[in-house]
């Protein structure tokens, strides 16, 4: 069976959207999205038919919740994007438009090929790392761990950040 791997990140915008206080983070959300979407290893996202994913309300009594729901082939294909694109510079300014949260922000888990995970899936994976930690079911950048039947990663590689 072939692996890809699902992330949910979330974050506690300052502002409402339309603030000028994120323009520049709402400006360049389409740009960036493009970027991921051409990306290698890149094979979904969540998103509305405007191809807008911070009109997606996961957290209803908090308006201010954005996510970021994708799927990617590889951890590699994903850490290339976050961390060596120009997603990175705006990653590295994540704190100008989002709050500090406290708690675990980002989860990745793998999945069969060709499968679709939903928001709610996402969303107790990210509960369920915040309540267990890193394991195979819901792992980090920091911690990760092999797909179902790939190969045994002795603990001090998992904790070894990949990028």
């Amino acid at each position: 069976m072939t692996w890809h791997l699902a992330q949910l990140n979330i974050g506690r915008l300052r502002a409402e959207v339309d603030d000028p206080s994120i323009a520049e983070f709402m400006d360049n959300l389409d740009p960036i999205n493009a970027l991921a979407d051409a990306a290698p290893g890149f094979v979904w996202r969540l998103q509305t038919d405007e191809g807008n994913a911070t009109a997606i309300r996961a957290f209803p009594d908090d308006p201010l919740m954005a996510l970021n729901l994708s799927v990617w082939e590889s951890i590699e294909a994903l850490a290339d994007f976050a961390y060596r694109s120009a997603h990175t510079a705006f990653l590295r300014r994540r704190g100008e438009w989002f709050e500090r949260l406290g708690e675990v922000y980002l989860v990745l888990w793998w999945i069969p090929a060709g499968t679709i995970p939903t928001l709610d899936e996402a969303i107790a994976r990210l509960d369920h790392l915040r309540t267990f930690g890193p394991s195979q079911e819901a792992f980090t950048f920091r911690q990760p761990f092999p797909h179902p039947g790939g190969p045994t990663v002795a603990a001090d590689e998992r904790n070894a950040c990949p990028v």
